[in-house]
């Protein structure tokens, strides 16, 4: 395996990374949702052409996460339509058809005020990226990182279960998206004008 590449900005950012405790939730990969199952969460891999996929990073606290979010009335009940959503809202980025991977089992249903919900999980190409800008929802202003999915796994603190998400998605990706089944290894910063990747 070849040396991991980034810059010292990067370097110092990466050395503020927090990760959030996991929590356990069991992953479904290829499972419908069951009836009956309310859907409050989206969430998204988007691959660049070269294999790698987006990380936002609050450099605020450290914390890093894939884009996505809850669902709002506006998305219909629509998972990839809340993915699109956020994406736009968190990154500034424009995705393609968005391929369902599979959801979370959230029996706890903290994002559905005490009760079992699902959180799903989709594979999108990332297509450009706007200049960026806070998140109009939270304040937020997202540093954005294209890195190797199995790095993201990494920083996301997501482990064992994590690493079986992303090669699902790895999977569809390679071949929904023609991507490489091996992802460039360098991190790299968006740039803060942004661009285009996928025509």
């Amino acid at each position: 395996m070849g040396r991991i590449e980034y810059s010292a900005e990067i370097s110092d950012l990466l050395g503020r990374v927090r990760r959030r405790p996991s929590a356990g939730w069991p992953w479904r990969p290829g499972e419908a949702v069951p009836g009956g199952l309310p859907v409050k969460q989206s969430w998204g891999w988007l691959f660049a052409p070269d294999g790698r996929v987006l990380t936002l990073v609050n450099p605020k606290d450290g914390i890093v996460s894939l884009p996505g979010g809850s669902l709002e009335a506006e998305d219909r009940g629509d998972p990839g339509a809340a993915l699109a959503r956020e994406s736009a809202e968190e990154a500034q980025a424009e995705i393609g058809l968005p391929y369902y991977l599979g959801y979370l089992y959230d029996r706890v249903g903290s994002a559905n005020g005490g009760h079992e919900c699902a959180r799903v999980r989709m594979a999108a190409a990332l297509r450009r990226v706007g200049p960026t800008a806070p998140d109009p929802a939270s304040g937020r202003h997202y540093r954005r990182l294209l890195v190797a999915p199995g790095l993201a796994v990494e920083l996301l603190g997501w482990g064992a279960p994590g690493l079986r998400q992303a090669r699902a998605a790895v999977a569809c990706a390679v071949a929904r998206l023609g991507v490489p089944a091996v992802a460039n290894e360098a991190i790299e910063e968006l740039p803060p004008a942004g661009c285009r990747f996928h025509d």
